[in-house]
């Protein structure tokens, strides 16, 4: 394809995104918090048949999508694409405060999943382990460090980025130095935050999700082979579908993040090689407003994942629609 023509047709492709980003941003927005609001609340309440570690760990998940609709889509990428009404954000000095608070609830969103991971792989493979591991009180005390360390790993962009906003749609969106773009230094403190969220997060959740598949596979086969010997047929194992119910939850969630994150992974490391002269050629810029569109819907998901996969949430969540029409039924009905 001609060079012209190619510049042409990724233009078209990028206007085409930011105008769809207008209408999209703010329904993600609309929809995504209260949906997730929602999910806190009823997973909050215990009544899905869930463990409570398992429970612990989807309402930080949830809390910490809830951050990241709330700090990187409301106050980042719509301002970005309405920067006529938000051309106030451009005196407020408090970009880099915002970017340390940005990716510290992206990354406890991104490892809240893999410890999730983890959990369900010790649940499931590990029985020894399981009894001292899969608790509440260890959930907890995973889910806070998980915490703390992804407050004081992200400090470091405080440093990097300079407290004015740019207003443009980067991994960086504050202003920045050209020397901290082709500082070695900075460039490789930089490039090792995307490497840790979510290179290493795709890698583990690959690894624990292909163990715990290998070991549900030949311990399935084992129990059928014992149950079918013992009774002379292949009855209904119930602990196997307990079993395979919790690994449909976990994979849904693990496979729904690898998707929706694999873009923007890609063009943040590829981006950022390039400023340091290991690459030769750009992505298209349209490629990185995929990756943010994609990550930012992975927030706004789980809870249609829970909803798919989990009959007491259904259930809850169903009692949840219904109870103002059901109160108002009642007021009516009162005040006949």
């Amino acid at each position: 394809m001609d060079k012209t023509l190619e510049h042409q047709v990724e233009l078209q492709i990028e206007h085409f995104l930011y105008e769809a980003q207008k209408i999209y941003y703010p329904i993600l927005a609309a929809a995504g918090v209260p949906v997730i609001l929602i999910t806190i609340v009823i997973l909050s309440q215990g009544k899905c048949r869930l463990s409570k570690c398992t429970t612990r760990y989807l309402v930080a998940m949830a809390a910490a999508d809830l951050l990241v609709i709330i700090i990187d889509l409301i106050l980042r990428q719509i301002p970005i694409v309405y920067q006529e009404q938000f051309f106030f954000v451009y005196s407020i000095p408090v970009c880099n405060i915002h970017a340390v608070l940005l990716y510290a609830a992206t990354d406890c969103s991104v490892w809240f999943t893999v410890t999730f991971t983890f959990d369900r792989f010790v649940a499931i493979c590990c029985q020894k382990l399981k009894t001292k591991y899969c608790t509440a009180k260890t959930a907890a005390v995973v889910l806070g460090t998980v915490t703390v360390l992804s407050c004081l790993k992200d400090i470091t962009w405080y440093f990097i980025l300079i407290f004015i906003y740019w207003l443009t749609n980067n991994p960086w969106f504050c202003a920045v130095t050209i020397d901290v773009l082709e500082s070695p230094v900075w460039g490789t403190i930089e490039f090792l935050h995307f490497i840790l969220t979510p290179g290493v997060p795709f890698i583990l959740i690959l690894i624990f999700n292909a163990l715990t598949v290998r070991h549900i596979l030949v311990t399935s086969r084992g129990r059928r082979r014992v149950r079918s010997n013992s009774s002379g047929k292949s009855p209904r194992d119930p602990e196997m579908d307990s079993r395979r119910k919790s690994i449909i939850l976990l994979f849904a969630i693990s496979a729904n993040f690898i998707f929706l994150w694999s873009v923007f992974m890609v063009n943040s490391i590829w981006t950022r090689m390039n400023w340091l002269g290991y690459m030769s050629v750009l992505l298209p810029h349209f490629v990185q407003e995929i990756g943010f569109m994609l990550e930012l819907l992975s927030c706004c998901t789980n809870t249609c994942i829970y909803a798919v996969t989990q009959t007491k949430f259904r259930e809850q969540l169903n009692n949840v629609v219904k109870y103002p029409f059901t109160r108002m039924v009642k007021n009516i009905k009162w005040w006949e």
